[in-house]
């Protein structure tokens, strides 16, 4: 019986040795043979290096094959991986550290220098592995072990949430939420072990680390991981054998950019026959224009750290206009709760892709359940006669202006619509008499590219008076996560 996330690697290694389960952007190649035989050795060193049942293992990381087997070892000893990005700031992993109490701390020297850096900061030392050379605590660090248990219900990762403020938030995940969450990836988009899956989603990140890491594994896929996002790297890998593609809609509209400055308006010769997008709203015109790129349908779907990524998927043909999440996954509960005279209402979920809740925080956990255990998300949405999900925007990002609401969603899909713009982010800032009024933040590839008179001659044609921007502000880049994701809360800042 499945009951923890490395035993879907075992059931691989039995079955299939050879066939290759890792390629790395560098050129390492691992079968799942080889990867299996490595996650044994480096479990046998972290245990060596005094790492226990219970104790978090906090891993300052990039894409690597190096993450997948640090996962896979701390799953086998019962310990919890905290997979955080390397990228993060001093401040950042300070507060982190703190507050998960790691026993051991591994750095990617190999694929990050940012983690490398850290690393030699902190005194780490060297540790070589057959997965790569990396840094790692030189002595065990004053940690109390969770309790354990044996069952599935045992947490096997730690995510922390970005863009918070104040004490930070990690999410649990247990082996039972990852194997569901993967497992139902891999099904719902037909993997098999002939997939070449491009790996340009953050494995630090929840889509990353379910859909395609536990995703890819569990199915016997090929995983080819990238340590960082590149819009020329991806158009060339599309070209290369790739099959499956999860990303945002943010990494689709930058590498359809790239491929325009090469002239290419299509995929050429490739096998391309899966594409996914998530994290952030679709529009119409651009779902289409995605779909003439990649010559396959672009199927969109939601989630959150909290669900183990997936709550919704659609399984759509190509040329559907449909743009929302689709219907609920299989197992998962959805429904929405004060439900407005527009439909809307806010997004909960119940079921087997639900975390046990947050790292030694029980009143945050408390506040995010309700009384029939449902997950209270935060989004809203509506639900259609189909039975599909529409995201209409965050109930702490809804804008009131004269009265009316105003789902930030809604305008940047208008916006997103102008050839120029590759994607856009929509806030609401307070003004006299205890209004809001709408600003928007359009990223495209050159300044030269459109005006803001031109934009606002666009939205003029397409939303209402009271939905219009007060101001749209032009940029070639917008402050984001390392999964694409845009912080709204970094917004203003970047005015500065």
């Amino acid at each position: 019986m499945t009951t923890r996330i490395h035993d879907l690697l075992a059931i691989q290694a039995a079955s299939r040795p050879d066939h290759l389960a890792i390629r790395e952007g560098d050129g390492h190649d691992y079968t799942y043979g080889v990867l299996q035989d490595a996650v044994r050795s480096m479990a046998a060193d972290l245990t060596d290096h005094g790492l226990r049942p219970g104790d978090r293992l906090l891993v300052l990381a990039e894409n690597s094959a190096a993450l997948v087997g640090l996962v896979m070892a701390a799953s086998s000893l019962n310990a919890i991986a905290v997979p955080i990005n390397a990228r993060m700031t001093n401040h950042e992993l300070h507060r982190i550290a703190t507050h998960c109490g790691p026993r051991l701390i591994v750095y990617l020297r190999n694929v990050s220098d940012a983690a490398e850096a850290h690393g030699k900061c902190a005194g780490a030392v060297e540790w070589v592995t057959p997965l790569g050379d990396l840094l790692i605590s030189a002595d065990p660090l004053d940690a109390t072990p969770e309790p354990l248990r044996d069952d599935a219900g045992q947490i096997a990762v730690i995510l922390y949430t970005t863009g918070t403020t104040g004490t930070p938030k990690g999410v649990m995940l247990s082996h039972a939420n990852l194997i569901f969450g993967g497992t139902t990836s891999a099904e719902m988009r037909g993997l098999v072990p002939d997939d070449l899956i491009l790996g340009v989603l953050p494995m630090t990140h929840v889509f990353g680390l379910t859909s395609m890491m536990v995703g890819g594994l569990s199915a016997g896929a090929t995983l080819w991981l990238h340590a960082r996002f590149s819009a020329p790297d991806v158009v060339d890998a599309l070209q290369a054998g790739v099959t499956v593609l999860p990303a945002v809609p943010q990494i689709h509209a930058l590498v359809m950019a790239e491929a325009a400055r090469r002239g290419m308006d299509h995929v050429p010769g490739g096998r391309m026959r899966y594409i996914s997008s998530g994290a952030a709203p679709l529009d119409p015109e651009w779902k289409r224009q995605a779909e003439r790129f990649y010559g396959i349908a672009l199927q969109n779907g939601y989630g959150m750290t909290e669900t183990t990524a997936g709550v919704s998927l659609t399984v759509n043909p190509i040329g559907v206009a449909d743009v929302s999440v689709g219907p609920a996954l299989p197992g998962v509960e959805l429904r929405l709760r004060n439900i407005g005279d527009d439909g809307v209402g806010e997004v909960q979920t119940r079921g087997p892709h639900v975390t046990p809740g947050y790292f030694r925080n029980e009143q945050a956990t408390n506040e995010v359940f309700d009384a029939d255990g449902f997950l209270c998300t935060g989004d809203l949405g509506r639900i259609d006669e189909s039975g599909n999900l529409h995201i209409v925007g965050r109930a702490k990002e809804l804008i009131i202006r004269g009265g009316f609401n105003i789902y930030p969603p809604e305008v940047e899909s208008a916006l997103n619509d102008h050839p120029a713009v590759l994607q856009t982010a929509v806030i609401g800032r307070a003004v006299e008499g205890g209004n809001e009024e709408v600003l928007a933040f359009c990223q495209v590839a050159d300044l030269s590219d459109v005006t803001e008179a031109e934009l606002v001659e666009h939205a003029v044609a397409r939303l209402s008076p009271y939905k219009r921007p007060a101001r749209i502000y032009i940029a070639t880049e917008l402050p984001s996560a390392p999964s694409g994701k845009i912080l709204k809360n970094k917004l203003l800042d970047s005015l500065k």
